[in-house]
């Protein structure tokens, strides 16, 4: 069947069978497509069109913006803000609510804000700690964490009551996600703690950066032999490193990434190393995208998003489709 791949504005879209929600993410990975989305770094700025210049780098190669939420406590234009901008156009973002600055009043009016925009892919994630970004004095709220957020949209959609048991009436078509590190310790924990964000609503995953694939395919076999891959779609998540210097930064300050010694070298001895980390990042979503499980992959590519076309197309993961972008409205079922 033809039809428009994402809500054009002002139109609402049927939800197909078995969906959730009549986004465009959701039908290319139900289609079986292997799906590519990317993270779009906020401004620091009130201008609209900063958001669009900076979508614009990934028409025609993605499936989906994640618009970050206050990523690493720091303060950007809101996830909000940003999806209502990107909604307007078409595009088809993917809304990240974080529990570190909202308590839950304020999370389920922005659930249902962000599903009347067209919103139709929310990421659910307790946040990080204020003590690491740029107002470490401000009071950090968690009233929900992860699982109580998904459980609460989760609600909302198919119970359409609020948090209080209050009934919505008209309840958020939306897909939801969670994201899952499988390279932080106790490793053994993470297939069960992902039991626990599906059990709660999760449906799609996108994990953290992964540059040690031998400790991914452990991950994804111990979920395979919890029967976890049939219940959800997994994204790792994979970027290009611009050098040695930086990934031995990022490896040694951000919590929960490994980037085994091996990369390093290899991006330190390049004579190129921001063309060898894009190198790299390329062989790994070829990689990945061979184990069984791996429903996509997604790039997160801080101040390189101008490479991320050139590394999807190297990679050959989207096999000649063409994700939509503005312009393009109609074309077949899960392409």
């Amino acid at each position: 069947m033809i039809f428009h791949d994402e809500p054009i504005p002002g139109e609402m879209l049927p939800v197909l069978a078995g969906h959730s929600s009549a986004g465009r993410l959701e039908r290319v990975l139900r289609a079986g497509h292997f799906a590519v989305t990317s993270e779009l770094s906020p401004p620091d700025s009130a201008d609209p069109q900063e958001v669009y210049v900076r979508a614009r780098v990934f028409d025609g190669f993605v499936d989906g913006m994640n618009a970050t939420d206050g990523s690493g406590a720091n303060c950007h234009m809101s996830s909000v803000g940003m999806c209502a901008l990107l909604t307007r156009i078409g595009y088809a973002p993917i809304m990240q609510i974080s529990c570190r600055d909202k308590n839950r009043i304020a999370i389920q009016g922005d659930v249902l804000g962000g599903a009347a925009m067209g919103v139709s892919n929310m990421l659910c994630l307790t946040g990080d700690g204020v003590q690491a970004g740029d107002h470490p004095e401000a009071k950090p709220v968690f009233d929900l964490d992860c699982m109580s957020l998904l459980e609460t949209i989760r609600n909302m959609r198919d119970k359409g009551e609020f948090l209080s048991g209050r009934s919505i009436s008209s309840p958020p078509k939306v897909f939801l996600g969670a994201a899952s590190n499988p390279f932080a310790p106790p490793y053994d924990f993470r297939p069960h703690r992902l039991a626990k964000k599906i059990a709660a609503g999760a449906q799609f995953i996108q994990s953290n950066y992964c540059f040690d694939v031998p400790r991914f395919k452990e991950f994804m076999a111990r979920s395979r032999d919890l029967g976890l891959l049939e219940k959800v779609f997994i994204l790792p998540g994979v970027g290009p490193m611009a050098s040695a210097k930086t990934a031995n930064w990022i490896r040694n300050n951000v919590p929960g990434i490994h980037i085994p010694d091996s990369v390093i070298s290899r991006i330190g001895g390049a004579k190129d190393q921001k063309r060898e980390g894009q190198n790299l990042c390329v062989e790994l979503i070829q990689e990945l995208s061979e184990i069984e499980g791996v429903s996509g992959i997604h790039v997160m590519a801080y101040r390189q998003e101008e490479a991320v076309a050139d590394i999807i197309k190297r990679s050959g993961v989207l096999q000649g489709r063409t994700p939509w972008y503005p312009g393009r409205d109609l074309k077949l079922a899960g392409e």
